[in-house]
């Protein structure tokens, strides 16, 4: 098996999650099978890095003197904010010649700039999506997943999620069983689903205003197998139907329907996780009321059927 280079760009206020959580998957997928990757890190001038936490990084060398890499990793931070001219055209030229080309967090505004987006879905942290979109129309920006590959560009969101993406990349070069080794020495799940949401539902929607439609959101998160419609959340709310379906999207930026589609799926991902109840009881417990409605609901929101999910991210029993 030919040895893949994997080269991370260093810049000055990179963010150092997004540095070591890729290197450490690629370092430990080394370790596992040896002659797999050689990992390493360039900035422009080869000079040490002051990350965002105040870490100093060293590079191995500078950017000019870097023979083509496998897969090229441009990690975020601060300074993707105002970056050099000269980084952003040495990926301009470079970055289309490597075999994949990975960001992480906020790394994507530099591919963004560099123009390497262009016409590609992409993702970046949540927060900076907005800002992504605006200052780059060309790009396709998706909010909600926690990674997106798109041809041979990859994308991430925030910080951890990088973690997420290279065990993906590991999992394609050297197999499930290599990542999942990985995974369980990181103490991470593998893996997240790239389209998995970037965070939970009640803190994807914004807390109402209002004590009755607040206490009612907490309601929904207890009672995910309750009739939940809009009638009767209308009537434990005190409000008509009409009224309360205005009132909740304008205090919590969404509809009833889509807060509730949210709850029950993240409760039923975790009864998949953390439970060995059959599918059919978990699909009663969770809202769904038949398997089916579930597997629906999955495939949509996850492209993946319970059955796949639980087997990707329910812990293997310890021996």
């Amino acid at each position: 098996m030919a040895q893949r280079t994997v080269l991370v760009v260093l810049f000055d206020q990179v963010q150092s999650l997004d540095v070591t959580g890729p290197v450490e998957v690629f370092a430990g997928a080394e370790r596992h099978t040896p002659g797999t990757y050689r990992i390493g890190t360039a900035s422009l001038d080869g000079a040490p890095v002051r990350t965002s936490s105040g870490l100093t990084v060293v590079p191995d060398r500078s950017l000019a003197d870097v023979p083509r890499p496998d897969t090229l990793v441009v990690p975020g931070g601060q300074g993707t904010r105002s970056p050099d001219p000269r980084l952003t055209d040495w990926l301009r030229v470079h970055g289309p010649h490597v075999r994949r080309l990975v960001s992480v967090c906020t790394g994507a505004a530099l591919l963004a700039g560099a123009g390497l987006l262009d016409g590609r879905r992409a993702t970046t942290h949540w927060a900076y999506c907005d800002r992504l979109a605006r200052e780059h129309p060309a790009v396709q920006v998706d909010p909600d997943p926690i990674y997106v590959r798109d041809g041979h560009v990859a994308t991430s969101a925030g910080v951890t999620s990088g973690i997420d993406l290279a065990l993906a990349l590991v999992e394609e070069d050297l197999g499930r069983d290599t990542a999942l080794t990985i995974a369980r020495h990181l103490v991470v799940f593998l893996r997240r689903p790239g389209n998995q949401a970037q965070f939970s539902a009640q803190l994807a929607a914004q807390t109402a205003r209002r004590e009755p439609l607040r206490e009612l959101q907490q309601w929904i998160t207890e009672h995910p197998g309750a009739d939940l419609g809009v009638e009767t959340l209308a009537a434990r709310a005190g409000l008509s139907p009409r009224h309360f379906a205005r009132a909740f999207r304008a205090e919590t930026g969404t509809t009833p329907g889509r807060y509730v589609d949210r709850i029950r799926l993240e409760h039923a991902r975790r009864l998949l996780e953390d439970t060995g109840d059959g599918v059919e009881q978990v699909s009663r417990a969770s809202g769904y009321g038949t398997p089916e409605a579930m597997r629906r609901a999955f495939a949509k929101a996850l492209g993946t059927s319970p059955a796949e999910y639980r087997r990707r991210f329910r812990p293997a029993p310890a021996h």
